[in-house]
């Protein structure tokens, strides 16, 4: 960001705080704010309301204490003013910022370490940031991603069936009265119905195999006509064929193309592609259908044992390279989560109760996706995989129109195949 004149710089957040400025109805509350985006913007060690007091020259009446922090922990805990409605704005301003025609809607969760019992939905559960089980809470969050670059745009607070069942632990760390228990997929699909309903353009959604594996999302998705390629488990079924791992060790060599699914760190990030599309279903896909779906794997080069399965959903005409490009966006949210965490303090709060969680992150959210706006970086992904067993049946895979598809034996209704 060194490039970027300071006077850009300064009017590109005034922009960017204004926009917000009518969701805070006393001027008290738009100078906090103002004062707390500066804050997660600025060289603060570590941005908690003490440090960004200290930062943005909040004074304490007492001689003996140079900062004071109340105004700040009352932006988070205390003022009134709706952080869905800021969420809001944001979406708008990374639209206009970030927006393009086959933008990517991304969604994955992150943990938040803590100590304690009282911060809302905090327990011992598994946290993918970890890599173990801790103390912590869980974000689920919903990043935009194009060729202009990436942002977070949505965030749900998961709340283990421990807390919902749980009023009184709810009510004090003040969790609303109609908040019920949901899984990190039903939340990832209450952001992707919000995203969808929103000005950012949205061509794609794609995640890891924690919401890829849920088929409610990916039926959800093809009734609202939103292409996916979504990351799926090894054991993952495909109907009519079996286990995707199976499927997709029946693939003939022929069938691996070599395709970059975006740039890294050190250019082009290049593996081995296998697709075939799905048959149509005759019950829900119109005729002639205007999308097809597909069975994917990605194969590292130095290991080929390490294979990505996905399951994809896609308009009619698109081809190979355009699904690997969108399988390699999924790790733009990775990014987005270190660059919020690292540049903004997304995980340096220091709040208990839900409201002050919302508002902290929301805020987060929107510094972040100034730095995106001014920045506009290309996205950088990584990838894990499965290993791939052989299966000793024939193969399912034919080539037919310069794709490969599969063919899928007829059967009658007691599940036997039809001879012919």
């Amino acid at each position: 960001m060194q490039d970027v004149r300071p006077d850009v710089w300064s009017a590109e957040l005034e922009e960017a705080l204004v926009r917000i400025g009518h969701r805070f109805g006393r001027v008290d509350l738009r100078r906090q704010v103002r004062a707390y985006v500066h804050g997660l913007l600025g060289p603060v060690g570590r941005k908690n309301s003490w440090q960004l007091a200290e930062y943005v020259g909040h004074r304490s009446p007492a001689a003996l204490q140079p900062c004071s922090p109340a105004a700040l922990q009352n932006l988070l805990n205390r003022a009134r003013w709706n952080a869905d409605e800021v969420r809001d704005d944001l979406q708008e301003y990374v639209s206009e910022k970030l927006g393009v025609p086959d933008g990517v809607l991304i969604v994955d969760d992150t943990g938040f370490l803590k100590k304690g019992t009282v911060s809302a939905g905090v327990q011992r559960q598994y946290s993918g940031t970890a890599g173990r089980t801790e103390n912590c809470q869980i974000g689920v969050f919903a990043a935009y991603s194009s060729q202009r670059g990436r942002a977070l745009v949505d965030r749900e607070l998961y709340l283990p069936k421990a807390w919902t069942s749980d009023r009184e632990r709810c009510r004090a760390a003040k969790i609303p009265d109609n908040r019920e228990f949901a899984t990190k997929g039903d939340l990832a699909k209450t952001m992707i119905q919000r995203a969808l309903a929103s000005p950012l353009p949205i061509a794609w959604v794609t995640a890891d195999s924690a919401y890829g594996q849920e088929w409610r999302l990916r039926r959800m998705l093809e009734e609202a006509g939103v292409g996916y390629v979504l990351a799926v488990p090894k054991s993952q079924s495909v109907p009519a064929l079996g286990r995707i791992d199976l499927v997709i060790a029946q693939a003939p060599d022929e069938a691996w193309e070599r395709h970059s699914c975006g740039d890294g760190a050190k250019g082009p990030r290049v593996y081995d592609w296998a697709a075939a599309k799905l048959p149509a279903n005759i019950v829900f896909d119109p005729d002639p259908p205007t999308h097809h779906r597909w069975v994917l794997a990605r194969r590292s080069l130095s290991d080929p044992g390490e294979i990505a399965y996905y399951l994809a959903y896609a308009p009619v005409g698109t081809e190979v390279p355009e699904l690997a490009r969108i399988a390699g966006s999924r790790w733009a949210i990775e990014e987005c989560f270190q660059a919020a965490k690292n540049e903004c303090g997304l995980d340096e709060y220091e709040v208990r109760r839900c409201p002050g969680w919302y508002r902290h992150i929301t805020l987060v959210m929107l510094a972040h996706a100034f730095l995106a706006a001014m920045s506009a970086t290309a996205t950088v992904a990584r990838g894990a995989a499965e290993t791939v067993p052989v299966p000793s049946r024939p193969s399912l895979w034919q080539k037919s129109g310069g794709s490969w598809q599969f063919t899928v034996p007829h059967r009658h209704p007691a599940g036997k195949p039809i001879k012919r």
